[in-house]
């Protein structure tokens, strides 16, 4: 499985940014699709989670202000993220978990960087 994520780049406090991650090769009919990010001097975090079925799990500092969704006909997963803080300066991976009974696979994408400054 190989994830290509785009979309980062430098934006103003307040402002809006809209990531992306197309998934290619063997993806699982039951799958979970996220965003995680890095701080320097941090642990890598969840960001937002969705499933294939549609249900999302958000990390409290971003819920209200980031929604996640999928394209499951692109195998593509978005992060529209709004109200932007410097406290979400990061690089931000892309995740994709296939699961199949009790194995679940896990793959990571680049990584896109995000900086929120004025």
């Amino acid at each position: 499985v190989q994830l290509q994520a785009s979309g980062g780049g430098l934006v103003q406090p307040g402002g809006s940014l809209r990531l992306s991650c197309a998934a290619s090769g063997s993806i699982f009919s039951i799958n979970v699709m996220g965003w995680y990010r890095q701080a320097p001097g941090k642990q890598r975090e969840l960001v937002a989670a969705i499933t294939n079925g549609g249900g999302t799990n958000y990390a409290d500092s971003v819920m209200s202000r980031f929604t996640i969704s999928r394209d499951n006909a692109k195998n593509t997963v978005y992060l529209q993220m709004n109200s932007l803080k410097p406290g979400d300066t990061a690089v931000y991976y892309c995740n994709l978990v296939n699961v199949r009974l009790v194995v679940k696979l896990d793959y990571w994408g680049q990584g896109t960087e995000v900086t929120v400054s004025s």
